[in-house]
């Protein structure tokens, strides 16, 4: 299967499919799989590797607590 997708397009061609597979009722695998036969992996979890994330950028960008001028 493919590398990670660190960004997905808004729009994908006409037969790509998302697959989900699970066992026990958890997912253990997703990807999407396109027309020509190419799979892209994406993490299981996307809600944690979200927030991970979001808190990442706010770290990088500054915006974490606000400090006073003197």
């Amino acid at each position: 299967m493919g590398g990670e997708v660190s960004r997905l397009p808004n729009r994908f061609p006409v037969g790509t499919r998302y697959v989900i597979e699970g066992r026990a009722g958890h997912i253990c695998l997703r990807y999407l799989e396109f027309p020509d036969g190419r799979k892209v992996e994406l993490p299981a979890d996307l809600a944690a590797r979200t927030k991970a994330r979001s808190a990442a950028a706010r770290r990088r960008s500054g915006r974490g607590p606000r400090r006073k001028k003197s």
